[in-house]
């Protein structure tokens, strides 16, 4: 299909790439499969307190376009653009009321398949559609990792992923929400070193046992 070089094109050269993708997002084209796996995502709300902006599609769009702010750090911006748009795909799904909450757990499981079914409609490069789907399973490592919470799993991440791609598109997503203050900005650029640091000094550690940390 031809809307898919289009599409591309926009991520890898717009510097706020979310103009194009919300334009396309209001035409007839997101009313067909697979572009519903991403239409879903306008009706799914978040939690107030931590997503501000509003629903998941708000939450993608700020995420796309802070990765088009920084895709010149990326070794394969490509694939960090591609990750940036279909991150949440999982959270259509997973989305629940959970004890007057709203919690999506493993979404980042769920967004990893539903991001292969997405880019086999387009493409064959078994190569690109396998990082941008491991890139999906593992954004929510930042939060995992840096908070030493039982479901990160550092070493299964990088024999999967690059841990610093990982950590690029984590900052986006981190900076993707509404009332980003400097104050705010700063705190989560430290949990993001945070998280490289405490990939690094497991990685090192030759001695721990493999299962040892999760």
């Amino acid at each position: 299909m031809k809307i898919f070089p289009e599409i591309d094109d926009h991520l890898m050269n717009d510097l706020k790439p979310s103009a194009y993708i919300n334009e396309l997002s209001n035409t007839e084209l997101f009313i067909e499969y697979p572009f519903t796996l991403l239409s879903d995502l306008k009706k799914v709300p978040q939690s107030p307190k931590h997503h501000p902006e509003g629903s998941v599609w708000n939450h993608t769009m700020l995420v796309l376009d802070n990765a088009g702010e920084r895709k010149q750090l990326s070794l394969d911006p490509k694939v960090l653009m591609w990750s940036a748009l279909l991150h949440d795909l999982g959270k259509a799904s997973a989305t629940k009321m959970t004890k007057g909450r709203i919690t999506s757990y493993d979404h980042d499981k769920l967004g990893e398949g539903l991001a292969v079914k997405f880019l086999k409609e387009f493409t064959k490069d078994e190569k690109f559609i396998n990082k941008v789907s491991k890139m999906v399973r593992w954004h929510m490592q930042i939060l995992f990792v840096t908070k030493s919470l039982p479901f990160a799993d550092i070493r299964r991440m990088a024999s999967e992923i690059s841990v610093d791609e990982v950590a690029l598109l984590g900052l986006c997503d981190r900076l993707g929400r509404g009332n980003m203050t400097l104050e705010k900005k700063t705190s989560e650029e430290k949990s993001i070193l945070s998280f490289l640091e405490k990939c690094q000094m497991y990685l090192s550690d030759r001695k721990r046992p493999f299962d040892s940390v999760r």
